[in-house]
């Protein structure tokens, strides 16, 4: 339901308060004490039944017996008469409700889940139960019970814990931070994570949003509701549980190494959120956000009257991973005028330690100046010589004669000492300014983390090869034929299958059931100038190494007989209940200078299907050098995934080892992406050790666990995948007017090339008819917003002629965040028009508006386009002059009622 009713949860003009007694304690009396204290200007009504009046204000027994209808109602009463309560506001058309009462329950029978039936049926909003509250500055509203009430401001605070929520309040009253919004989620009953960044997201008075989260039930509506967020506005983010770093029990390398809080991280960092690790963090980020904007670049100058301090700042740098500028023999120049002799002549700049105020102006605008970085760091020590405030005022005059280059570079300051004048000069110029070098150093590095964040989402990804085929017709066999089965794992030969019909290059295997047997076997690779390996066959072996039971380098038939009879001895003694299958043979690789990497996909409760990658082998564990993804993936994501391990240093080469194809290793990765998307049953996947060298890639050993995919989000799409995946079932082959044949497919990242292409052949009337203005320069981000798609509440349908694969025209559909109405755009290409090109893409976007359940499309055009007014005459759509605008119209078309083909 989303951002539905939301607005009488935030801007109410009526609140009732039901529960509450005269105890000191009363949640209800908490309640309507912080509504009176925060001067909330409409009206308060009180429901209790057992007290005609508390604290001398006048109660009535039951909802109904209050005149009006509230907006807003806090439920404060006991857990078992809730559903009756929520009955009652449901009965009377309330809009949202509070519910502070805990121990709900949930589950078939409880309370919890009769209030939740009973809202749903009624389209009533619940926050809650077991939350804080409410808090709303702006609107002087506090139903809650935190201690105090915190000014207006522009920061939304969303929190999973009542404590965390209340002990931030405290925190932004001591320190007059102002909010927006502050609420608790409880346990979630509606109103969620994704629905209050939906709402933040285009709040007017939210600049910036700040989450602590526990655990997120809704990942695809997270996702999706954080990835439209990120675009707007900072959002950051803490999460507590870092200490849960492994799967214990995992049957798969790939499993074990995605912890919780690692996938959480993965998470978070595709949907362009900043993550920061403390509560104290989380201001500090929003706050260097809120005061500076982005900047091209990550390189630091750091300017200071002492130089202890601003090697401790460079020690701070390299830490965060930050990048120390270099100075320019100009600016050196530059500042040799203005500086004393004695000075660093490098970065940091050691101004010495009687700098005042003019000697702080001089080097600062040589700084700022300096193409050579992007921001500039500015301390000052407290001396006997000079004054801390002139320093600060020089600082200020400096920022204030800038150019309009010079206003994008950011400045953070550290004053030491406490010196108000200073630090109140500062403020007045939006100057951020921290206690110590090393806050300074980390929201320097927020800002550059966040940026990179934001250019990732607008990034276009490079094309995949032309061979990119898979066989997923042949995939889906083997595991369906598995299932069929009641295998849990796929046997070694259907995995070496698996992996070929998605172009993953690895090792034949044959399965022995005896060392006698497995001899055999061994004879035809000897023959053929190979020597062999030979490893245990058991489901309930996870790690072969376990039981030692690998053989390498065998060399006759003789060795590959005796290592097979230990190798199936020694697993019968180590586990004598595990079921053993025999054992793998194939021929041993030798491929000396190869990195030993692990490639897979694990499985989160919670967010799915995730792509692992790092550093392999038998000590993978312990070395535990991994990062991971969500899928999908493109080749871009795929090296970034890369870039993240250590392991990638060795991957570049080093003395006389070769690079390893990281183009070769990153198209593994997208392959298994593919992987998870075609085909939800493979629960777990694990290459362990995928080779890597320069001359590709080869698997040597594969493990892959099948089962039936437990459904993680409702509605269409992936049942597993947290991120909408590429809608590939909406690819259509159509036929124009003149019999010509095209292809209809969704968007992709990357047709970035191709929408360029398109628009230098439609016309400028044509642009302006589609965009109500005219449009002279198609920047890298308007062509992204395009073609970066959201899928979960996002289509773009392009019409491509399938000779030439040039464009013909898009109709794209963007859904609200209710899923209620769907605002469609299209455009044909100027010399196309008449081949009914527009016709049959306004057809399938109707058709897909349907499948995503929207209730109504709808879309506003010039008067003066009478060609697509007509169209939407014969499709359907009704039209409407627009009240605001007289030179548009306004058309609509119900879709619900559509039957599907």
């Amino acid at each position: 339901m989303s951002t539905y009713h939301l607005s009488s949860v935030f801007r109410p003009q009526s609140v009732a308060v039901i529960g509450g007694s005269p105890r000191e304690r009363s949640a209800g009396r908490a309640v309507v004490r912080n509504l009176h204290a925060a001067g909330f200007p409409g009206q308060i009504g009180w429901v209790n039944p057992r007290y005609p009046e508390i604290d001398g204000i006048a109660t009535v027994r039951k909802l109904k017996d209050l005149p009006w209808v509230p907006d807003l109602v806090v439920v404060t009463a006991p857990a078992s008469i809730v559903p009756q309560v929520i009955e009652a506001a449901a009965e009377r058309g309330v809009p949202a409700a509070v519910i502070l009462t805990a121990h709900l329950g949930e589950g078939p029978g409880s309370a919890g889940e009769r209030v939740e039936r009973i809202a749903r049926a009624a389209g009533l909003r619940i926050l809650g139960p077991h939350c804080l509250g409410v808090i709303a500055p702006h609107a002087r509203l506090n139903a809650s019970i935190a201690a105090h009430t915190p000014q207006a401001g522009d920061l939304a605070l969303v929190s999973d814990s009542s404590a965390i929520a209340a002990a931030l309040v405290e925190w932004g009253v001591a320190r007059s931070v102002g909010f927006s919004a502050v609420v608790s989620l409880g346990d979630t009953l509606d109103v969620d994570f994704g629905d209050l960044l939906d709402y933040f997201a285009t709040d007017y008075r939210t600049r910036a949003i700040l989450l602590y989260v526990e655990h997120i039930k809704d990942a695809r509506k997270f996702m999706s509701a954080a990835r439209a967020a990120a675009r707007a506005k900072p959002v950051v983010v803490v999460k507590s549980g870092r200490q849960s770093q492994r799967n214990a029990g995992a049957s798969t390398h790939a499993q074990a190494l995605a912890g919780s809080d690692a996938v959480y991280g993965a998470a978070f960092a595709r949907a362009g959120l900043l993550r920061v690790g403390a509560l104290d963090e989380l201001f500090a980020a929003a706050e260097t956000l809120g005061r500076l904007g982005t900047f091209p670049g990550r390189r630091l100058a750091i300017l200071s009257n002492g130089g202890g301090i601003g090697r401790l700042a460079v020690d701070q740098l390299t830490l965060r991973g930050g990048s120390l500028a270099s100075l320019s023999e100009s600016t050196i120049a530059r500042l040799d005028q203005v500086l004393p002799e004695g000075w660093s002549r490098d970065n940091p700049v050691d101004i010495i330690v009687d700098a005042d105020g003019e000697r702080y102006a001089g080097a600062i605008d040589a700084l700022l100046e300096d193409a050579g970085n992007d921001a500039v760091l500015v301390i000052n020590v407290p001396t006997a010589f000079t004054s801390s405030a002139d320093a600060a005022k020089a600082l200020t005059r400096s920022l204030g004669q800038r150019d309009r280059y010079q206003r994008q570079k950011p400045v953070f300051a550290v004053w030491l000492g406490n010196d108000d004048a200073a630090i109140a000069a500062l403020n007045a110029a939006r100057v951020p300014t921290y206690a110590t070098e090393s806050d300074a150093v980390r929201g320097f590095t927020h800002l550059v983390r966040y940026r990179e964040a934001q250019a990732a989402l607008m990034e276009t990804p490079p094309s995949l090869p032309e061979d990119f085929v898979v066989d997923a017709a042949c995939a889906r066999a083997l595991v369906e034929a598995a299932l069929a089965k009641g295998q849990r794992w796929l046997d070694p030969v259907a995995t070496t299958q698996l992996l070929a019909a998605y172009g993953i290059p690895c090792v034949p295997v044959q399965i022995a059931a005896s060392a006698y047997e497995a001899a055999e076997l061994a004879e035809t690779l000897i023959a053929a100038g190979a020597t062999v390996t030979v490893k245990i066959l058991s489901d309930d072996i996870a790690h072969k190494s376990d039981v030692d039971g690998v053989r390498l380098n065998l060399p006759s038939v003789g060795a590959v007989r005796e290592a097979a009879e230990g190798i199936l001895r020694r697993a019968r003694e180590a586990l004598p209940h595990a079921a053993i299958g025999g054992v793998v043979v194939q021929p041993t690789v030798v491929r000396p200078k190869a990195r030993e990497l692990v490639a897979g996909i694990a499985d989160d409760p919670t967010f799915g299907p995730v792509i692992v990658f790092g550093r392999g082998g038998t000590a993978v564990e312990v070395i535990n050098d991994r990062e991971l993804a969500l899928p999908p993936l493109d080749l871009r994501l795929a090296h970034e995934l890369i870039g993240r391990t250590r392991v990638s240093r060795i991957l570049k080469g080093y003395r006389d080892v070769a690079p390893a194809d990281e183009r070769a290793v990153a198209l593994v990765l997208v392959k298994l992406a593919q992987l998870a998307a075609d085909l939800p049953e493979i629960l777990e996947l694990d290459i362990n050790p995928l080779l890597a060298d320069r001359d590709g890639v080869l698997a040597l050993d594969a493990r892959v666990a099948v089962g039936a995919p437990r459904r993680l989000h409702k509605g269409r799409g992936h049942p597993r995948f947290a991120i909408f995946p590429y809608p590939k079932e909406w690819e259509r082959q159509i036929t124009l007017a003149d019999g010509a044949r095209a292809l209809v497919r969704p968007v992709r990242p990357e047709d970035d090339a191709l929408f360029r292409a398109f628009f230098a052949r439609v016309t400028d009337e044509d642009l302006r008819l589609r965009f109500f203005q005219s449009v002279k320069h198609f920047s890298h981000e308007f062509i992204a917003r395009l073609t970066q798609l959201d899928y979960a509440r996002s289509i773009a349908l392009v019409a491509i002629e399938p000779r030439s694969g040039e464009m013909l025209g898009a109709v794209r559909l963007h859904a609200d965040a209710d899923y209620e109405r769907g605002e469609y755009g299209i455009l044909i290409r100027s010399d196309l028009k008449g081949h009914g090109i527009g016709w049959q893409l306004m057809r399938i976007m109707i058709e897909y508006a349907h499948w995503l359940g929207l209730k109504t499309v709808e879309g506003q055009v010039l008067r003066e386009n009478r060609t697509m007014l007509a169209m939407c005459e014969s499709l359907g759509f009704s039209l409407h002059p627009d009240p605001e605008d007289a030179s548009l119209m306004n058309v609509s078309l119900p879709v619900a009622e559509i039957p599907e083909n």
